[in-house]
């Protein structure tokens, strides 16, 4: 099911008016995050405050990394059971484009900015589909023991696939994304051309090749809390991960670790709304959505990760950790001194070729 634009604005202008009352909206909903030191960011900067305003009651559940399949499945049984969900940039597209997101009237569904700056103009080109709401701009990139890895630490991404100068266990994520790129970049494939080529047969060999020379040393993730205990437990070497979750193991739990921002992947990470929701859950999470998208409460999850806010209005307003009391800045995978040398992750691409790559990839896995 799809509503219209006309529709939702007129929804969600009554709520942002005040004038629906809390009888009209659901006073329970299910929000669907990746669990970890994530959802506990949004927990403190969202979900904790919204319920104190409201008395909703919020479920958490961490199946984001599968949430375009459950969706799939959710939409086919005619049971929508999830009422925000968090995704990257490239999934949103997908359920998008298959319908199984609702459009966003961003200008009338989110608030402007403390300056009457509008919601689009504020988020700015980070708007890349009518059914996503950015949150944050974060880095997968890899964490590495720093007692583990001898004399010389891992400068570069393609020490990760130097299993004799750095023997030992990886961790990478399950999925094509990311893994493909650095492999056709550390076989020697130039950064501009990297998608020019994996977009041939030719190319998704040479990559799958490449990931074929550590194959046997590598332990798949799908849950970003998964490699910081890998490396925690010293059952990695070196392993793939979200950069906030490498910050919470470093600056939170003195963990052993150290940060190899060496063409770190940039995405996007955010909120839709699952079309089909009944009136009165649509109207819970669209209050939910423009509370907890506005300039301040992005900028306050900056206390607790090290994610950059995804609105221009909220970054002058990044401060210092919550309990560490550090400055925030120099954290973000955005900062001119981690960002020497990015990887900027093609989501269109992915949103075009994700389901093609993502059986071969399974394929793969399982010879």
């Amino acid at each position: 099911m799809k509503f219209t634009k006309t529709l939702m604005a007129t929804t969600a202008l009554t709520m942002v008016a005040g004038v629906s009352g809390a009888a009209d909206m659901a006073d329970e909903m299910t929000i669907v995050s990746w669990g970890g030191a994530y959802t506990d960011s949004q927990m403190n900067a969202y979900h904790k405050p919204y319920m104190e305003k409201t008395g909703v009651n919020i479920i958490s559940d961490d199946s984001s990394a599968e949430a375009v399949a459950k969706l799939r499945a959710m939409n086919e049984a005619n049971n929508i059971t999830w009422d925000v969900v968090d995704v990257v940039a490239s999934d949103a597209m997908r359920l998008c484009d298959e319908g199984l997101a609702m459009e966003i009237d961003f200008d009338n569904m989110l608030a402007p900015a403390p300056d009457g700056t509008s919601a689009t103009e504020d988020f700015g080109d980070l708007l890349v589909s009518d059914c996503f709401i950015p949150q944050i701009v974060y880095s997968t990139t890899f964490g590495y023991r720093t007692d583990l890895v001898g004399d010389t630490a891992p400068t570069t991404v393609c020490d990760v696939f130097d299993l004799e100068a750095f023997p030992g266990k990886r961790s990478l994520q399950k999925r094509p994304i990311d893994n493909m790129e650095w492999a056709l970049y550390c076989d020697g494939v130039a950064k501009d051309d990297i998608y020019e080529v994996l977009g041939t047969d030719e190319g998704v060999e040479k990559a799958l090749a490449k990931l074929d020379t550590i194959k046997s040393s590598v332990v798949w993730w799908t849950a970003g809390a998964e490699t910081p205990q890998l490396l925690a437990d010293g059952e990695v070497v070196m392993g793939s991960t979200f950069n906030g979750r490498l910050f919470s193991a470093i600056a939170e739990q003195n963990q052993p670790i150290g940060m190899l921002w060496d063409m770190q992947s940039f995405d996007l990470d955010g909120w839709i709304i699952p079309a089909g929701l009944s009136p009165e859950r649509q109207a819970r999470a669209l209050d939910y959505v423009f509370f907890a998208t506005d300039t301040q409460r992005l900028a306050d999850q900056a206390k607790y990760i090290s994610y950059g806010p995804a609105r221009k209005s909220s970054a002058p307003l990044v401060g210092k950790h919550e309990a560490l009391g550090i400055d925030m800045a120099p954290h973000m995978p955005t900062d001119p001194a981690n960002a020497a040398n990015v990887h900027i992750y093609d989501y269109n691409w992915w949103a075009d070729n994700r389901d093609d790559l993502d059986a071969k990839f399974q394929a793969w896995l399982a010879k």
